[in-house]
C-alpha cells in the first residue's frame, strides 16, 4: 500500500513538472524532463490534466509559441484534447487549443494549430467558438486569419450570442463592421430575443448602433418585450435614448417611455437627482405637448403599501413637489419602472431589493421588510418555480434576519418578529412544494435537483433562526409554526445526494450557503425541531447514508447531534453502501467520548449484523416488517 502512494506521488509530481513548465514557457526543462523518457511515458505526461488543463493548452493559454510546437511536434500531444482554462475570473469548460490561443490574442499560434489541422469551429462546451473568442477581446487579426480559414461566423453560443452580438457588446467596431460587410444577421435573435441592437444598447456603443442601423437593423422586442431604445434607458445611456428618440420610426408614446424610464436609472443606478427630473420634466411636457390629445399617466387604482402608498405624479407642479423629497423620488422610481417594465423584468425586482437594502444599512429595517416581501410576491407570482431570482431573495432574507439577531461588537441585536420570518418561511415552502410537485413528473433519471437543493439550505437556515426566537413565542405561534415543518417532512424533499433534511441538519456543509454567514451547522435545535414533528432519524440518501452516519463524518464530530440521534432511534450500526456504520465513520474523537455504544446496540441489532454477514436467508421466514431491519444492517 505505501509503495503505492509513493508511485502516485510521483507521477502526480512528474505531471506538475511539464504542467509547470509548459504554462510558465520553460522549453529547456521540459525538454530535460521528457527527452529521455518512452513514448508511453511522455504521452501521459503530455495528455495528463492539472487544474483541468492539459500542459498544451496552458502554453496556447500563455502565448508560449516554442512550447506548442515541441509539445506537438516531438511529444504528438492532441490539439484537440479539451480542457478547463480561466479568463478574468471565469473558468471555461471544454476549451480546445485554438480556443484558449485565440481568446488570449495569441495570431502566431492560432495560426500554428490552423496549420496542423485544428478545427476552426470546434467549441467549448458552451458551443464557443475560437472565432468567438477572439471577437470577445477584440483581436481583428485572429478574427479574420480565422474566417479566411473557415470559421463560420454563424456559430452562436448556447444562449443564441453570435460572433456579432459579442463584437457589438463588447464595443469592437472595426470587426462588428468586418463581420457586416461579410454578410452577419444583424437581426438574429438570441434564446432570450435580444439582437446586436440590443447589445449596442446595453453597452453604450452608440457608433456601433448606427452602423448596424446603416446595414438594416430592426427595432425588435426581446422575450421582456424590451427595445434597443429601452434596453439604453435601462443601462443609463443618455446619448443612445436621445439618438433613438429622434428617429422617424420612434412614436412619441415610445419616447415618452423611454424618457421616463431613463429618469428612474438615473435615481437608483446614477444617482443623479436632478439629470432624473430633467428626464421626468421633458416626458411630462411631451405627454401634454398636443392639447387636443394628452397623454395623461394611467391611475393607479389600489396604492403600494411597499411604495409608502406613493403614486406616480402627474403635472410638472408635482414633479417640481419631488426635488424637495429624495425619498419621494426612490418611490417615484419604483413606479415608473414597475409600470413600464412590468413585474417579471428582472430589473423590476432587483431594484425594490437594491432600495430595500440601502433601507437596511440606515437600519431601516421595516422598510426594507417590506418591500423585500413585496418584491419576493412579485417574483413569485411571474418566475418559473425555483427560479435563482427567487432563491436569491429567500437567501437574502436569511441574511438579513441572521444579521439583526446577532449581537455585534458596535450595537445591541435588533428586534425580529417571528411572524416575518414565519411568513418567509411560509413562502419558501410554498416555493418548495412547487419544484418538488415539478420534480414529480420528470423522470428520476431526469431530475436535476440542484435548485431544489439550495432551496432546502436556504430554507434550514431560516428553519435555524426561527428556533432562536422559540422561547418568546405564543402557544398559536408555537402550533403554527410546528404544522408547517411537519409539512415539510410529509413532503419528504430529497436535496443532492438524496439528502433529506434531517440529514441536511446534520451536515456541516449546511452551513455554506452564501457569501455571508447565517446559521452554523449542524444544529441540533434543528435537529430535533424536524425529529419532533416526524422526520425518520434512519432515512437514508443515495449512498445509504443515515443522518447519524453524516453526523458521524463532520469533523470534528458534534457529540450533541450524536445523542440528539441516538436518543430518538437511530441505528449505530447501520450499514451504508460502502458496508460501513456510524461507528466506524466518527472522526475527531472516539465513540467511546461520545456515548457508551452498548447502550444503543440491541439483541435485535447484533442479530441482524449475523444473518447479512453469514448470508442467511430471511426474505419469508422473518415477520415483513423485520425485513427492512435486516437490510438495514
Amino acid at each position: 500500500m505505501t509503495h503505492d502512494i509513493s508511485l502516485r506521488e510521483k507521477a502526480m509530481e512528474y505531471r506538475s513538472v511539464v504542467y509547470n513548465a509548459a504554462r510558465d514557457g520553460k522549453l529547456s526543462r521540459l525538454k530535460i524532463f521528457l527527452d529521455h523518457k518512452s513514448k508511453e511515458e511522455v504521452s501521459k505526461l503530455v495528455h495528463a490534466k492539472t487544474n483541468g488543463a492539459t500542459p498544451l493548452i496552458m502554453a496556447c493559454r500563455n502565448g508560449h509559441l516554442d512550447i506548442v510546437k515541441y509539445l506537438n511536434n516531438v511529444c504528438k500531444s492532441d490539439i484537440e484534447q479539451v480542457g478547463s482554462v480561466t479568463f478574468d475570473g471565469e473558468t471555461i469548460e471544454g476549451a480546445p487549443p485554438l480556443w484558449c490561443g485565440a481568446a488570449a490574442g495569441h495570431l502566431e499560434i492560432v495560426k500554428y494549430l490552423v496549420e496542423k489541422g485544428a478545427g476552426v469551429n470546434k467549441t467549448t462546451y458552451t458551443n464557443s467558438t475560437p472565432l468567438r473568442a477572439a471577437c470577445f477581446d477584440g483581436h481583428y487579426e485572429i478574427v479574420k486569419y480565422l474566417v479566411n480559414n473557415s470559421a463560420d461566423i454563424e456559430v452562436a453560443n448556447r444562449h443564441g450570442h453570435t460572433c456579432l452580438m459579442i463584437s457589438c457588446y463588447k464595443g469592437h467596431k472595426s470587426i462588428a463592421q468586418y463581420l457586416l460587410e461579410l454578410g452577419a444577421d444583424v437581426n438574429r435573435k438570441s434564446v432570450k430575443g435580444n439582437t446586436a441592437l440590443h447589445d449596442c444598447a446595453e453597452s453604450g456603443s452608440l457608433d456601433i448602433l448606427k452602423l448596424l442601423l446603416k446595414y438594416s437593423a430592426e427595432m425588435e422586442k426581446d422575450a421582456y418585450g424590451m427595445t434597443p431604445l429601452l434596453a439604453a434607458s435601462v443601462a443609463g445611456y443618455a446619448k443612445i435614448v436621445d439618438f433613438l428618440i429622434k428617429r422617424p420610426e420612434c412614436t412619441k408614446m415610445e419616447k415618452i417611455d423611454a424618457l421616463e424610464l431613463l429618469g428612474a436609472t438615473y435615481v437608483d443606478k446614477k444617482r443623479d437627482i436632478m439629470g432624473a427630473i430633467n428626464f421626468w420634466r421633458e416626458a411630462m411636457e411631451e405627454r401634454f405637448a398636443d392639447s387636443s390629445r394628452p397623454l395623461p399617466k394611467p391611475v393607479i387604482r389600489f396604492p403600494i403599501a411597499a411604495y409608502e402608498n406613493a403614486t406616480e405624479v402627474v403635472s410638472l407642479d408635482q414633479l417640481d413637489e419631488l426635488t424637495s423629497d429624495p425619498d419621494d423620488m426612490r418611490m417615484q422610481a419604483l413606479l415608473v419602472r414597475e409600470r413600464i417594465l412590468g413585474p417579471a423584468h428582472p430589473d423590476t425586482s432587483y431594484y425594490i431589493r437594491y432600495r430595500g437594502a440601502l433601507y437596511a444599512d440606515m437600519g431601516n429595517f421595516d422598510r426594507c421588510i417590506m418591500l423585500w416581501m413585496y418584491a419576493l410576491d412579485m417574483q413569485q407570482n411571474v418566475l418559473e418555480a425555483l427560479h435563482p431570482m427567487t432563491q436569491s431573495s429567500f437567501l437574502s432574507f436569511a441574511e438579513l434576519f441572521s444579521f439583526m439577531t446577532t449581537e455585534l461588537r458596535n450595537r445591541p441585536p435588533h428586534p425580529v418578529s417571528f411572524n416575518d420570518i414565519m411568513t418567509v418561511f411560509f413562502r419558501a415552502m410554498k416555493e418548495l412544494k412547487r419544484g418538488h410537485d415539478q420534480l414529480q413528473k420528470v423522470p428520476v433519471s431526469e431530475q436535476e435537483t440542484t435548485n431544489l437543493n439550495r432551496l432546502l439550505l436556504i430554507i434550514m437556515h431560516i428553519l435555524c433562526l426561527m428556533c432562536r426566537l422559540q422561547k418568546n413565542i405564543t402557544k398559536e405561534e408555537e402550533h403554527r409554526f410546528k404544522s408547517a415543518v411537519y409539512e415539510l417532512n410529509q413532503m419528504e424533499p430529497r436535496g443532492t445526494k438524496g439528502f433529506t433534511p434531517l440529514h441536511l441538519s446534520c451536515a456541516r456543509e449546511t452551513t455554506n450557503v452564501g457569501r455571508y454567514p447565517v446559521c452554523s451547522f449542524p444544529s441540533v435545535d434543528v435537529a430535533e425541531l424536524l425529529l419532533e414533528v416526524g422526520a425518520n432519524v434512519n432515512a437514508v440518501d443515495v449512498d445509504k447514508n443515515s443522518p447519524l452516519h453524516i453526523a458521524a463524518s463532520n469533523r470534528p464530530c458534534k457529540s450533541e447531534i450524536i445523542q440528539c440521534l441516538l436518543r430518538n432511534g437511530a441505528h449505530l450500526d447501520a450499514c451504508n453502501k460502502d458496508r460501513k456504520t456510524p461507528m466506524q465513520l466518527f472522526r475527531g474523537m472516539s465513540i467511546y467520548d461520545v456515548v457508551s455504544p452498548l447502550n444503543f446496540l440491541s439483541l435485535q441489532c447484533l442479530a441482524a449484523r449475523k444473518i447479512v454477514k453469514c448470508e442467511i436467508p430471511y426474505h419469508g421466514h422473518v415477520a415483513k416488517k423485520l425485513e427492512s431491519f435486516v437490510e438495514m444492517h
